[in-house]
């Protein structure tokens, strides 16, 4: 198969869907691998480095997309990308479509097979795919809340850990999932007061237990995030249902509860916010504020460590784009956990979530494959 790998376009991206070493696998595996002329240069994954590893350099996104059996990305494709898409074409990355409505109909008309990196599950019903970039995105949420409290930002002027003397601030962490445990850790490491909420009482008994007295964990309920708003100084909003848009957990009205100053970091922005005032921001202008609360959306926040991100997201894309290449479409018909990451085929939605928030007819993705 002939693997394609295109420079990521989307603003402040720097990461590549495959590392130099991820290409040399492919090829040893049989495949062909074309990389994008300085795709990696930022994150310093030189041509050279891909062409010692077997992969061809050419210059241009079109010539990958004309020329590719599957495209491997790292963010959803642009609307310039989703035009040169072609049926029968795989296209395996980062798509979240629930909250999307323009992509997900560009995908459609394109006829292609799309496979989102986010909703691969494995046998412990994780998500392996989404799992690096939440560990990512759960550890830097504390820097750049962190950094969005400095009042230079228009934040509150609080250190996150307090000094000798001087209380740290206090921290809520909404979702007790990947995100939200290395968000948790974070900020417990920077000695902040951290309190984490979650419906799962078994995940929380397990952070107790892991934890202790440096956590407190809280069963969530709209009283219980009510309840704690006017006290706390960054808010991680860090929940996740698969494949589907975010709840809104802290309405606008809600935001008259906190403090001015007070910051609020939504990392479920891919799939819409959990706050009902998130939009999408950019490392480039990362926050806003509404009522006098700083908004931290970035929508690829991993991006600003790309080296970082694109090492650990190649680690745990590999083994499947392996046997993508290997077997074609097939191979979700090999693996149920593969099978879960299709969300388009053929101009058919095939993830329920999707389908239901968007308004699609849903077509199972076994049925739609066969």
């Amino acid at each position: 198969m002939l693997i394609g790998v295109p420079k990521e376009i989307k603003n402040h991206e720097y990461r590549i869907g495959l590392t130099p070493a991820g290409a040399r696998e492919l090829i040893a595996h049989g495949h062909q691998v074309i990389v994008q002329r300085d795709g990696g240069k930022a994150i310093g994954l030189t041509d050279d480095q891909y062409a010692k590893a077997g992969a061809e350099i050419v210059d241009t996104a079109q010539e990958i997309f004309a020329r590719a059996d599957m495209i491997i990305k790292v963010k959803e494709p642009q609307p310039v990308e989703c035009a040169m898409l072609r049926p029968g074409q795989l296209l395996y990355t980062y798509l979240h479509l629930a909250p999307d409505p323009e992509q997900t109909a560009a995908l459609v008309k394109s006829g292609c097979t799309a496979i989102a990196y986010e909703t691969v599950t494995d046998r412990k019903g994780g998500l392996p795919l989404l799992a690096p970039m939440s560990e990512v995105a759960g550890r830097m949420s504390i820097q750049a809340g962190a950094h969005a409290l400095e009042k230079a930002q228009g934040g509150s002027g609080v250190l996150l850990g307090g000094v000798p003397g001087v209380k740290p601030a206090e921290v809520l962490v909404i979702g007790g999932g990947v995100v939200g445990i290395n968000a948790a850790r974070m900020a417990m490491g920077l000695n902040a007061h951290v309190t984490i909420l979650d419906r799962s009482l078994d995940r929380l008994k397990y952070l107790d237990e892991v934890y202790g007295h440096q956590l407190t964990t809280i069963y969530s309920t709209h009283d219980a995030i009510e309840e704690r708003l006017p006290y706390t100084d960054l808010v991680i909003g860090a929940v996740l249902i698969p494949g589907a848009a975010a709840p809104k957990l802290v309405s606008r009205e809600q935001l008259k509860l906190m403090r001015p100053g007070s910051v609020l970091v939504d990392v479920a922005i891919d799939q819409g916010g959990c706050f009902e005032t998130s939009k999408a921001t950019t490392h480039q202008n990362p926050t806003y504020e509404v009522d006098g609360i700083i908004h931290y959306c970035v929508a690829n926040m991993p991006g600003g460590v790309a080296r970082t991100s694109t090492f650990a997201l190649t680690n745990a894309t590999l083994p499947y784009a392996i046997q993508l290449a290997n077997k074609g479409a097939r191979a979700m018909l090999d693996d149920e956990h593969l099978l879960n990451g299709l969300n388009v085929h053929a101009g058919k939605i095939t993830y329920k979530a999707v389908a239901d928030d968007l308004g699609y007819e849903y077509v199972p993705a076994r049925q739609a494959l066969v």
